[in-house]
């Protein structure tokens, strides 16, 4: 490097370092928890920093993304030094961030509230002191459009509220913050607060986002903390009876946090967070997968006919009757079309890159249509279909019938093949529907093409060693072909059943974690995560075989491959054990769910 380079790059340096310093470091997965209300999240840090938040919807555009290298947080952090911890209060999203400090225990209570308003946000912070006087440092640094505007427009009222706009958003933050004060940090406005709280005492923290300029009072922080209890008491059930109870509990309170009042449930509540460092798997999850939503659906029947079933039931049944045979993979919450994938020009997560949308736009995949007759075929079970349900699935039948036969993306959304996964999941989805929700004919009709399609995919696509395989061109194995005999497509004993769970255990686990399929000659671990999803379908694979204790500990195993909130991701780094991709993965949560509610009860078939 000649010295007039050497000299640009000194005088880069400094700057760059102090750009960084405006920004939350980042930390790993497993140090993050989730505040949700339905209509969006907040990704909470362990030094009290939101690093992370949409709005006003899921898929807007963020005003708070240091997650992914951009500008704007919210934190509320010890000023002297601390050991970080927290937990959710149980059946609920209210998480309790706490330090313990040399001076006592601070904690800050945290929550977005709910139910979530789709046109305005309410973030709650309560900041609580024992034992000693809690000293915090309080910075609200808002950036709209992911970082490209500040905050403008900045007054204060005769309450000591403040109030702003952001972008096309409207902001007011109330509560104890009558002493802050306002800094002025490269291209706009901030707000900080030096925070005492005697022990003893709480100070309240309110900032609310709204599209719509503000026409009711400030929030009263009490009667929204009260108000916000009782609806996550209410809309969370006991559970009672399931293994692993208060995480079952745990794991509906996610899927419900993640489900907006449309019905339509996000697959994550974040974007751009790599699977894998510098491998080029970043994705947006921030939309509402058919089959994720199913497989909520579906969990939750497995313990109950419980409300977010039948928001499931209702989001795909619309989607069902709007779009037909021409159901795309993925929509937003509010059943709009997924936005093309684009760049957004930030650094990234360490090892990722930005973007929001998703090419899987784009895509067709079969499969979605027979998890779509799993789903309605549950709700049936509980008596909670109605003519409406039905008739979505006499749209889904006509749809699998007119489209089995064409190449799909597939579960894993790769290249189009007739993915025998997608296929044996229609004929699934078609004997559920049969023997649940369909007339005499129909039932008929319906499974007679559930014996055509798998006995057209047997012709094609069983191995020579007599288990399943991937596709008609792809012999290699698959854990989405664990499915088929749980969902009900082939009987438990069929030997084709028998040889697959074998050969998966055989081939794609190690250490009591599974993987989706090979890649390549590399070690499993070499490339890429244990895939958690696929933990729990092995767990319900054994329980179905009979195999009581081994399906426990799969259960067990991948229970634990969490973060200290409790939320998993797509992935698990085995040799790290870290969190890989997007935070929370609801259908993670679902298949734990589904695992908790059918581990230890006798067999039910679908």
């Amino acid at each position: 490097m000649d010295s007039a380079a050497r000299n640009r790059l000194d005088r880069a340096a400094p700057r760059a370092a102090g750009h960084q310093q405006d920004r939350a470091a980042p930390h790993a997965l497993r140090d993050y928890a989730l505040l949700a209300d339905g209509e969006r999240g907040a990704v909470v840090g362990p030094r009290g920093e939101i690093v992370w938040m949409c709005a006003p919807s899921w898929d807007s555009d963020a005003v708070f993304a240091s997650l992914i290298g951009g500008e704007g947080a919210y934190t509320v952090t010890p000023e002297f030094r601390s050991v970080w911890g927290g937990y959710y209060e149980e059946g609920s999203l209210i998480w309790r961030g706490r330090w313990v400090t040399d001076e006592g225990v601070i904690e800050c209570r945290e929550a977005l509230a709910f139910p979530g308003d789709a046109h305005r946000l309410v973030l709650l912070r309560s900041v609580t002191a024992d034992g000693g006087p809690a000293r915090l440092s309080v910075s609200l640094d808002p950036r709209a459009e992911f970082g490209r505007k500040a905050l403008r427009a900045l007054g204060r009222d005769d309450t000591g509220s403040w109030a702003g706009r952001l972008g096309d958003l409207y902001l007011r933050w109330s509560g104890d913050v009558g002493d802050a004060r306002v800094l002025r940090a490269g291209r706009g406005s901030r707000l900080a607060l030096h925070l005492v709280v005697p022990p003893g005492a709480r100070h309240d923290l309110v900032l609310e986002l709204s599209d719509r300029p503000f026409d009711e009072a400030q929030v009263d922080a009490a009667a929204a903390w009260r108000a916000t209890e009782t609806a996550w008491a209410q809309a969370v059930p006991p559970l009672g009876g399931v293994t692993a109870g208060r995480d079952a509990r745990h794991a509906y309170a996610v899927l419900r946090g993640l489900t907006s009042s449309s019905g339509g449930m996000v697959a994550a509540a974040t974007t751009s967070l790599p699977e894998r460092a510098e491998a080029g798997r970043n994705y947006d999850y921030r939309y509402a997968w058919i089959r994720d939503q199913c497989y909520a659906g579906q969990a939750v029947a497995a313990v109950g006919p419980h409300p977010l079933m039948d928001q499931a039931v209702s989001f795909v049944a619309e989607r069902l009757h709007a779009d037909g045979p021409q159901l795309v993979p993925a929509y937003t919450v509010s059943g709009g079309r997924v936005p093309d994938q684009r760049r957004l020009d930030l650094p990234g997560y360490p090892g990722g890159f930005d973007l929001v949308g998703n090419w899987v736009n784009r895509q067709f995949q079969l499969d979605a249509f027979g998890e779509s007759l799993l789903l309605l075929a549950a709700a049936a079970r509980h008596d909670r279909l109605d003519s409406s349900g039905r008739q979505a699935a006499e749209i889904a039948a006509a749809a699998i019938a007119e489209r089995w036969e064409e190449p799909d993306a597939g579960i894993w959304e790769i290249d189009n093949q007739p993915w025998t996964h997608s296929r044996l999941t229609c004929a699934a989805g078609l004997r559920a529907a049969a023997r649940s929700c369909a007339s005499q004919s129909l039932a008929t009709d319906w499974s007679s093409l559930a014996d055509v399609i798998v006995a057209d995919t047997a012709k094609h696509a069983v191995h020579p060693s007599g288990r399943w395989q991937r596709s008609a061109d792809d012999d290699g194995l698959d854990a989405a072909l664990l499915l088929a005999p749980i969902r009900g497509a082939i009987p438990a004993d069929d030997p084709r059943t028998v040889e697959t769970l074998r050969a998966y255990q055989a081939e794609l686990t190690q250490d009591g974690y599974a993987y989706r399929f090979r890649h390549d000659e590399r070690p499993l671990q070499d490339a890429e995560g244990a895939f958690l999803l696929c933990g729990f379908i092995l767990a319900l694979a054994l329980k179905q075989q009979g195999s009581e204790l081994d399906a426990a500990r799969w259960f067990e195993r991948n229970r634990a491959a969490c973060g200290t909130a409790g939320l998993y991701s797509e992935e698990y780094d085995v040799a790290e054990r870290q969190l890989r991709g997007n935070l929370p993965q609801a259908f993670v949560h679902a298949l734990m769910l589904e695992c908790a509610g059918r581990i230890d009860s006798p067999w039910q078939p679908e």
